[in-house]
């Protein structure tokens, strides 16, 4: 009794095994189960074959109680024919199922298609976003080098300028380091006031890399201007440099314009200045100093360059040579030609020495 209750218990499990787990991925999709039908049906035979050869077992068990021997080997024999069929049962269910999918049949089949599709998109999507980030980037990287670049950086200790060199780059090669002496560092003289007698009764002594060789690629200079009473530095601009200006004896009146405005016109900062005052002229922009006291006047300016380059307005402008043509000039001021004329030969001074 004992091996049939067994054998019956052994054929139930088998048949739940069939019945419920291989299918519980072919219920997710309808459709699936529908082109199911016909499998579902051969299976349905195999499993009637299946519990025919459960009862068989089971009769054959009730008619040989009395040998035991022989009625429990039948017993192992159907058990195991009975779990071949269910393991090769699975293992339809299992192929179907594979070539289902191959073939791209069924919901789920195409639910997948969609997700792969998605997925992908997605990833074009994120792809496509990253390259346009990087770009940002890019261009932001080079906008602010581009700002912030002025003179080169050094990229070692130093690099004196060799003066003689007939190489151009931009700023002036190095000399042999072995050649460098302390003098390519050195300038002396700022002591000494500047010779004001001029028609502008100003002096502008430079110190930069034209002077002193070891300023180069170092971005820094400086100059002395001593001012005559009613001297004038006049308007000018320094195209690669901001400037700081020192006042260390007299008073100055200085200012500076602003570029072009939004609405229109150019804007005007001035300020008078005494001994110890300090004032800054951004870089590019046109600026002036005017000595306003009754006794000479000196100040010293930092350059944001070693070479910072001075552009006087109206030297270059009536002064240039050749001269800009008094038809420009004169629609550009708004005067007569004879007036744009007779400022072209004038001599205009230099106070830049």
């Amino acid at each position: 009794m004992k091996i049939q209750r067994r054998t019956r218990m052994a054929c139930c499990w088998m048949v739940m095994v069939v019945l419920f787990f291989p299918n519980q991925d072919l219920d997710r999709d309808a459709s699936a189960r529908a082109r199911g039908e016909g499998r579902g049906s051969r299976q349905g035979r195999c499993l009637a074959a299946a519990a025919c050869a459960c009862g068989e077992e089971t009769a054959r068990g009730e008619e040989g109680g009395s040998r035991r021997g022989i009625g429990f080997a039948e017993s192992s024999s159907s058990r195991m024919l009975a779990a071949r069929k269910v393991r090769w049962l699975a293992a339809r269910k299992v192929a179907g199922r594979e070539e289902e999918l191959a073939r791209g049949e069924g919901g789920g089949s195409r639910r997948g298609r969609w997700l792969g599709l998605a997925e992908r998109s997605s990833l074009a999507g994120a792809l496509g976003m990253a390259v346009k980030l990087l770009l940002i980037a890019l261009l932001a990287l080079a906008s602010c080098s581009a700002i912030l670049a002025s003179d080169p950086s050094p990229l070692q200790d130093f690099c004196v300028a060799d003066l003689q060199s007939k190489v151009f780059v931009n700023g002036f090669p190095c000399k042999n380091a072995d050649d460098v002496r302390a003098e390519d560092f050195f300038r002396s003289g700022l002591d000494r006031p500047g010779d004001t007698n001029n028609y502008l009764r100003s002096n502008v002594t430079p110190v930069n890399v034209n002077q002193i060789p070891g300023l180069n690629t170092l971005g820094i200079s400086l100059v002395r201007i001593d001012y005559a009473p009613n001297g004038l530095n006049p308007p000018h601009t320094h195209p690669r440099a901001t400037e700081i200006l020192a006042v260390l004896e007299g008073e100055l009146y200085v200012g500076f314009v602003t570029s072009n405005l939004n609405g229109g016109g150019n804007r005007l900062f001035t300020k008078n200045l005494r001994k110890g005052d300090v004032f800054v002229f951004p870089e590019g922009l046109i600026h002036f100093q005017f000595n306003t006291g009754k006794t000479n006047a000196i100040a010293f300016a930092g350059l944001s360059s070693q070479n910072p380059g001075v552009i006087t307005i109206a030297n270059a402008v009536f002064g240039s040579q050749p001269p800009i043509s008094d038809d420009v000039l004169a629609k550009a001021f708004q005067v007569d030609k004879n007036l744009v004329d007779w400022l072209q030969a004038q001599f205009w001074t230099d106070n830049n020495y």
